[in-house]
């Protein structure tokens, strides 16, 4: 039990900083071998990226140690403050940022460089608790929701801005804390609706079903709205017999359909489709008016917006993408490989990895990594270090202590007496999941390459910084619980 009178350091939850320090220790040996020159083994020297990392972990410490010292109420009493800081920042980034591969967003200040973004986030999970925890908040008010969404797309559409869409997308882990704080189901289901449509919709857009001239990707997703449509029927209103109309009507008449154009006229099954989703959602308006019910009237919306979403992204992918970024996807697609072009890092990587074997090749004596086969092998392909010079057993031991790490801080998060304390704890895991989840995955050609670090393992001060600080405003605000009680 914590009381009011206990000491700091009796208060702090020491199994996270163990865990902190184990995964900075591993990370520093992991830039040394990704780094690594053969007959140089001068690891300190301030020269190499390894010795440059080093002082970038003794600063962390040091920061970490400042962060810890702070009253944890000044982190409320700031938050906007940080929060509009670091806005203004971003915005002076675009305007005088050097230009460094295509995107603007890092600061030269001599010898050093900082990329603003990285700490942007702690800013956001700052601006996002403390407005959760005022009064008139309630995440169902079409207000706070509104509010919510400013505080988190205003920093990523100024990144966006800087040309780094990966650590943009970053701050779309965000909206995981709103799930938890009680923001509708439905939300999140859209979510996982519009990652499947877009993936459905690019992976088979060129696949046709049998001898018509129907899309196999375009049919799938305007089925799925149809059967949606009709399961989120059942889900809110519990109603058999609309459910049954448009579920069981919409396959029966595509059935149907198919026959015909399969053995007679040709023509294409999306035709059908879409006068199948103009009536259901006809359907949907006319039993929203008859019995008054405003959830017939949303999941009609929800039709509307994913048909709107499945021709929006087609266009998007093939007039707003770059092409380097329509390789990306399409390789991780599969409807690419490019061996020598954007899928090249990915299968660098996966030969690295799968070369480490199970137990791996040991420390310094990676033939992938040492010769430089992978680029970014110390930034964002780092994972590939391990897995070769650990083996099988070496990366399942990063992960298992990335999942230790992850389960600790959501216990700190639901033991905080405070909405601002839980909201922010849940911050800190949800970037940390979405880094770990996208780094790990581009590494085994599971995600598409947006180039996000690995927390506490990448090289680069910016990254590490931005984790510890992250990081350790959390263990203030847990360490000071007991005052709040």
């Amino acid at each position: 039990m914590v009381t009011r009178n206990d000491s700091l350091w009796k208060t702090l939850d020491w199994t996270t900083i163990c865990i902190y320090l184990i995964l900075i220790v591993a990370g520093w040996f992991s830039v040394c071998g990704a780094s690594y020159d053969y007959g140089d083994r001068d690891f300190l020297d301030f020269s190499t990226r390894a010795g440059r990392q080093f002082v970038w972990i003794v600063c962390s410490f040091g920061l970490g140690f400042v962060l810890l010292m702070l009253e944890d109420r000044m982190y409320d009493m700031f938050a906007y403050i940080i929060y509009i800081g670091f806005v203004l920042l971003l915005i002076v980034t675009i305007f005088i940022a050097p230009d460094t591969k295509g995107s603007r967003s890092w600061l030269v200040m001599g010898p050093v460089s900082l990329q603003p973004a990285e700490f942007a986030k702690f800013a956001t999970a700052l601006a996002l608790a403390k407005y959760m925890n005022s009064y008139s908040f309630n995440i169902k008010k079409e207000k706070s929701a509104l509010a919510l969404g400013l505080i988190i797309l205003l920093p990523m559409l100024l990144i966006i801005g800087q040309k780094e869409t990966g650590s943009a997308l970053v701050y779309l882990a965000f909206f995981l804390v709103l799930y938890r704080e009680g923001m509708p189901g439905v939300v999140l289901f859209a979510g996982v609706c519009a990652v499947l449509y877009f993936v459905v919709g690019i992976r088979f857009d060129e696949i046709y079903i049998a001898d018509t001239p129907t899309p196999l990707g375009e049919f799938i997703v305007l089925l799925l709205v149809l059967l949606f449509a009709g399961g989120m029927v059942w889900v809110y209103r519990k109603k058999w017999k609309p459910t049954r109309n448009i579920i069981g009507g919409s396959l029966l008449i595509l059935l149907i359909a198919y026959l015909i154009s399969e053995y007679w006229i040709h023509f294409s099954l999306v035709w059908v489709q879409w006068g199948l989703c103009i009536i259901t959602i006809g359907y949907l308006f006319y039993l929203a008016l008859g019995e008054r019910q405003r959830s017939y009237f949303l999941i009609a919306l929800f039709a509307i917006g994913s048909i709107g979403f499945l021709y929006s992204s087609s266009y998007v992918f093939d007039n707003v993408l770059k092409p380097h970024q329509q390789v990306r996807i399409k390789v991780v697609l599969g409807l690419e490989e490019d061996l020598i072009g954007a899928g090249y890092n990915v299968n660098q990587s996966k030969i690295a990895i799968g070369s480490g074997g199970l137990t791996g090749k040991g420390f310094l004596n990676g033939t992938q990594t040492k010769l430089k086969y992978v680029p970014e092998q110390d930034t964002d392909f780092i994972f590939c270090t391990v897995g070769e010079e650990q083996g099988f057993v070496g990366a399942a031991a990063v992960l298992v202590a990335f999942l230790v790490l992850i389960l600790r801080l959501i216990a700190l998060a639901e033991r905080q007496p405070s909405t601002f304390g839980r909201v922010y704890g849940y911050s800190v895991v949800s970037i940390i999941l979405f880094h770990l989840f996208i780094n790990v995955g581009m590494v085994l050609g599971l995600t598409p390459v947006i180039g996000i670090p690995l927390p506490f393992f990448s090289y680069g001060g910016s990254s590490l910084w931005g984790f510890t600080i992250l990081l350790f405003i959390f263990l203030r605000i847990d360490s000071g619980r007991g005052r709040r009680l």
